[in-house]
């Protein structure tokens, strides 16, 4: 009976000591992300103090306005062209089963400029420019030129990250202007040059239907506020990241990750926003 009883308490001190265990890694875990949480947000809020550098010295700012927005047009505009596409292929096959194929231009350019344009052009975005930003930012790191740059009294916020955040948020809502741009002209060849749908039906609803105020403008507010995430959530993995290469490929592989869910939670948010009294 004793031998027994002893084994019964060895068995309850060592699950005892295994939820103990269990409990201090959750609640490391827990505290490690809410001090990486308010480090992103005070680092956030460096850039904003230190991006005087980016406007005093705008080449800064148009270099990586180029390296972000230019270099990343291709696949911008190429997707929002088989999008486009895609869109009207769907959209028609559906709206001839009610007798409204005039309808497709206001499908299209709905669910273009409200959705589909900013949405995936931020995705495109982030896992093109923001990836290498994170990149770049987490080589200079390992490389020890940041570390450099404070020994020369250079600030490396002001001077590497400021203008790799504010050219990306300046790049963002123009790709997605482009990129819905394309889309409407993909839905344009398959709908009226492939199928033969009405051009006049299909321009004239179109610009019937989409509003300035209500469609445009809250698209570009949606792109604005994406580029803010993804240039954001880019920089600060690559200054926070590990100086090692397994470090930035982790930091890399996590700007990806963490845009694309906070770019489709946002868009959510900003949706109901909206367009919750349309």
């Amino acid at each position: 009976m004793r031998m027994a009883t002893n084994c019964c308490r060895r068995r309850l001190e060592v699950s005892d000591n295994r939820a103990v265990q269990l409990l201090i890694k959750l609640g490391h875990q827990v505290t490690s992300r809410l001090w990486r949480l308010g480090f992103a947000s005070r680092f956030f809020l460096a850039i904003f103090l230190h991006s005087g550098t980016s406007f005093r010295r705008m080449h800064l700012t148009f270099r990586e306005i180029y390296f972000t927005g230019v270099m990343s047009l291709i696949i911008i505009l190429v997707s929002g062209l088989f999008v486009g596409m895609v869109l009207g292929l769907q959209g028609y096959d559906t709206l001839q089963r009610y007798g409204s194929a005039e309808a497709l231009g206001i499908l299209v350019a709905l669910s273009l400029v409200r959705e589909l344009g900013p949405v995936v052009a931020a995705l495109l975005f982030a896992s093109r420019a923001g990836s290498a930003i994170t990149a770049e930012i987490g080589l200079m790191k390992a490389t020890e030129q940041l570390s450099a740059m404070e020994m020369m009294a250079v600030n490396p916020i002001a001077r590497v990250v400021a203008p790799r955040f504010w050219g990306g948020v300046i790049s963002m809502p123009l790709l997605a202007a482009l990129f819905s741009a394309m889309g409407v002209f993909g839905g344009y060849l398959v709908g009226v040059v492939l199928i033969g749908v009405d051009s006049g039906s299909f321009w004239s609803q179109m610009q019937a239907t989409v509003d300035f105020r209500e469609d445009v403008v809250n698209g570009i507010i949606k792109s604005f506020v994406f580029g803010v995430i993804v240039s954001w959530v880019a920089v600060f993995e690559g200054y926070d990241c590990e100086p090692t290469a397994e470090g930035v490929s982790g930091a890399t592989t996590r700007t990806v990750v963490t845009s694309s869910l906070a770019i489709l939670a946002a868009d959510f948010v900003l949706t109901a926003l909206m367009f919750r009294g349309v």
